[in-house]
């Protein structure tokens, strides 16, 4: 959402240094609504707004903020400016807005930042992007599991304004390794005197700082988590990730496999579509329609070798594309099922045998009927054309709508094989299978169509 009828007011409050109406303003909107009116203002102005503000308020703006805006910011700032808000930024937003600066604007705005939040940064800024690591927040809380359920809310009480969530408290014992956690309403239900460690889950769903991004979303989503620990290698506490950031890194997800579905490279960011430079999208899709453009002139040596054929019966050369189309949409079809079981984790290489025994069903009751429906439309459309000496017009449409049904089978077992097949390469499914895809058919497609034609027809 785009905010600019309130710009020119906004604009007038600066000009005339009316703080206390704009702080108001501001104060009474959720931080990313007023990050969506600042993200419209030059960064000399935001500069002069988050002055103006309380740091609190200033942090929670800017971390909703674009990131190239939040880079401009950091960038003409001055360094205990920017170092002020980022002391108040939720860690993980703090550690990627981090790695997104240059190495000069790292080192001038790391010694800005206390001791605890410098390292903070560090630790966080440094593990594998894409990872649980990159995306988790050190922003939870512990509980000593001889502590009594009344102490534990206290502790709550006290840490609340500091945390991003306090509904999970996560136990650990003398070297931070987690043993346990309780919920805020097994506290609020236990009797004051009660020890946690009497009432704590022992069983504890929790992820490596190195598993996929993806793979721990799947499983909040899986398990209707509010959050889920990070442990490392030894089993230490080192972060939780929230819902919120579940349902980012699967809307990032999501844009990444539809973009890869349409042979475009490039980082996959969401939301960015209007501030990538065309240049930049320019080189994210070049690239695979160069190499598909070249591959794809097999199909025209294909066509040449049937020259004669084609001359022969110029009908043959009316249906093309309604056989190049119907192999496209069958092979999209059972691609993109295949390739969102694979996502899904209900998929693996090993199920090949199954996936094409099935869809060699599936794709053998749609060949029927869109073979008898191109029988009848060659039929129909082509009633009253010219057909040379030899041939029947009701021998060309079988002919037809045979090749088209078996484009329609083979179509989708490429399908489903060339996923599957990148799956077990360790490649991703949705780069290499779809692009791939609809060049691999029209190739097929017309060996089909052409050599059935000539077979049955005697051409």
């Amino acid at each position: 959402m785009r905010n600019t009828f309130l710009l020119p007011e906004i604009r007038e409050l600066i000009a005339t240094e009316n703080r206390q109406e704009l702080q108001a303003f501001l104060e009474d909107l959720h931080p990313a609504v007023a990050s969506e009116f600042l993200n419209e203002l030059e960064v000399s102005e935001i500069l002069v707004i988050f002055n103006w503000l309380d740091a609190p308020l200033a942090a929670g703006i800017f971390a909703h903020l674009d990131v190239a805006k939040q880079i401009a910011i950091a960038k003409f700032a001055r360094p205990s400016e920017i170092g002020r808000i980022l002391e108040l930024m939720p860690p993980d937003d703090r550690a990627d807005l981090f790695n997104e600066m240059s190495e000069h604007q790292q080192e001038k705005i790391l010694p800005t930042l206390s001791s605890v939040e410098r390292a903070d940064v560090e630790k966080l800024s440094s593990y594998r992007e894409g990872s649980a690591g990159a995306v988790m927040t050190s922003d939870y809380v512990t509980l000593r599991p001889s502590a009594s359920a009344a102490e534990a809310i206290e502790t709550l009480r006290y840490e609340a304004p500091r945390r991003e969530t306090i509904y999970y408290a996560y136990c650990i014992d003398e070297s931070r390794r987690l043993i346990g956690f309780v919920s805020l309403k097994d506290i609020i239900l236990a009797s004051p005197a009660q020890k946690i460690v009497e009432f704590m889950h022992t069983e504890v769903l929790s992820v490596n700082v190195s598993t996929d991004q993806e793979e721990v979303a799947q499983i909040i989503q899986k398990y209707d988590l509010i959050a889920i620990p990070v442990t490392d290698e030894a089993g230490i506490l080192v972060g939780i990730i929230t819902h919120d950031d579940a349902i980012d890194i699967m809307t990032e997800e999501h844009t990444e496999d539809i973009e890869k579905l349409m042979a475009i490279a490039g980082t996959h960011e969401a939301g960015a579509y209007l501030k990538t430079p065309s240049l930049v999208h320019f080189r994210n899709r070049v690239g695979w329609l160069v190499g598909l453009s070249i591959a794809g002139m097999v199909s025209g040596m294909i066509i040449h070798s049937f020259e004669a054929n084609i001359q022969r019966l110029m009908i043959l050369a009316l249906y093309m594309p309604m056989i190049a189309d119907s192999g496209g949409n069958a092979g999209s079809q059972a691609s993109t099922v295949v390739i969102r079981a694979i996502a899904l984790k209900e998929l693996v290489p090993g199920d090949i045998g199954k996936v094409i025994s099935k869809e060699i069903k599936i794709s053998v009751m749609l060949a029927c009927v869109l073979g008898l429906l191109a029988w009848g439309k060659v039929l129909f459309l082509s009633a009253g054309s010219d057909i040379p000496a030899g041939f029947s017009l009701y021998s060309i449409a079988m002919v037809i709508g045979l090749s088209l049904s078996l484009q329609v089978v083979s179509s989708a077992v490429i399908g489903v094989i060339l996923p599957l097949a990148a799956a077990r390469l360790e490649m991703d499914p949705a780069l290499i299978a779809s692009p791939a895809l609809t060049t691999i058919v029209d190739i097929t497609g017309l060996l089909i169509y052409f050599s059935t034609a000539t077979y049955l027809l005697g051409l």
